[in-house]
């Protein structure tokens, strides 16, 4: 089986298991127990952890909450903004390509009397500074915006996003859903004017079921104020109840800090393979697309039209030998949002596939990929 959907999630790096193992097996303590060394060996992994994921994006210790992944860490900061600022304004911008986990809570919002933008996007799937800053109002308490799109791979300019936010909007918190772009190209959270993060430990090789929310501090020390999603303790400066996962936080630490110290050498090879398979594609004789930006764009993830296949009909066709997908695994029942937004027609969405690389796949994977891709191509010519 070739695995080529590493945007839907990686396998666990055997080093991130290996430092699970002992807090699955051996040290069980509650890290908010007392005194005794099965609680206060719990604690120092769950701190030893927090600072590496801390490391590994550029932000202080005591900013980050640890979620169950970035679906919690969006509804968590987009609930909770939305709760503590409500006399505030009622007003949120977000866009047509987010992640389903953003726009279903901004629809879940507006079922209850706020007001959403969803702005337009260009044929790259990026946003017009100048559409965000014309949809700016008094009302305006938070901007959410995905950094990079699980589907297409492209990159929101989010620095700039962020000065002008900063210089034309006083009070509007901004958030960003950094889930595909963690571990995979540099974050330093430090030189941005962003407020809210939210992302996933199994999108780098890290355990599912676990991922980080970040609030960060301003010049004061003061962290924007949220509402918890989760009441009934103390944990997490107490913006989520419940015992904390001290194995799955490990995990999470164990795969920011391999992140950290391999970023760069997995990047250049992402960008490798990804030429490497638009040069397999062009001498294949196929019709396709490639979608969305040539640059600014993260090397890993790419989407294909491939003209008159059936993508659906295709994957369950190679299904015992190619792992791909439609795009988003978090609404691959549905015809892509993503696609149509960047103005792909229902035939067009309909012939599209992801395909997405990680640190473990390899150029003979590629080249029998796409020769996969092109017997299917064939096959579906052949009978229209």
């Amino acid at each position: 089986m070739i695995y080529l959907d590493y945007a839907a999630t990686t396998p666990i790096d055997k080093e991130v298991a290996m430092a699970m193992w002992p807090y699955i097996e051996q040290h069980f303590g509650n890290p908010h127990g007392k005194y005794y060394s099965y609680a206060l060996d719990a604690k120092k992994a769950t701190d030893d952890a927090r600072r590496q994921v801390a490391e590994l994006i550029g932000c202080r210790d005591d900013e980050i909450v640890f979620t169950s992944g970035a679906t919690e860490g969006n509804n968590f900061i987009i609930k909770g903004v939305a709760d503590l600022r409500r006399t505030h304004g009622n007003h949120i911008i977000t866009s047509r390509v987010e992640h389903s986990s953003v726009l279903e809570t901004c629809r879940f919002l507006e079922q209850r009397g706020w007001k959403v933008t969803y702005l337009d996007v260009d044929k790259n799937g990026c946003i017009r500074l100048d559409d965000l800053i014309g949809q700016l109002t008094a009302e305006t308490i938070l901007v959410s915006l995905a950094w990079g799109n699980n589907e297409l791979g492209s990159l929101q300019d989010i620095h700039e996003i962020g000065k002008a936010l900063r210089s034309c909007s006083k009070g509007v918190l901004f958030h960003t859903d950094a889930t595909q772009v963690v571990g995979k190209i540099p974050v330093n959270l430090k030189m941005l004017e962003v407020d809210l993060i939210s992302f996933s430990a199994h999108k780098f090789y890290g355990p599912k079921g676990i991922g980080a929310a970040v609030l960060k501090r301003n010049k004061n020390g003061i962290y924007p104020r949220v509402t918890p999603l989760l009441h009934g303790g103390d944990q997490e400066m107490g913006l989520r109840g419940g015992t904390l996962a001290v194995h799955s936080i490990v995990g999470m630490g164990q795969a920011a800090f391999i992140a950290r110290h391999t970023m760069m050498d997995q990047q250049k090879k992402m960008e490798n393979l990804l030429l490497r398979f638009k040069t397999l594609f062009e001498v294949s004789g196929m019709e396709y697309r490639i979608n969305g930006p040539q640059e600014n764009r993260l090397p890993g993830i790419i989407s294909v039209t491939v003209k008159g296949v059936n993508n659906e009909l295709m994957i369950k066709s190679l299904a015992d030998r190619l792992s791909i997908s439609t795009g988003s695994a978090c609404s691959s029942a549905k015809p892509s949002h993503v696609l149509e937004a960047i103005g792909l027609n229902r035939d067009e969405i309909r012939n599209t596939i992801r395909i997405s690389f990680g640190k473990d796949t390899t150029e003979n994977e590629l080249i029998e990929a796409v020769q996969m891709i092109q017997d299917a191509y064939c096959t579906f010519k052949a009978i229209q």
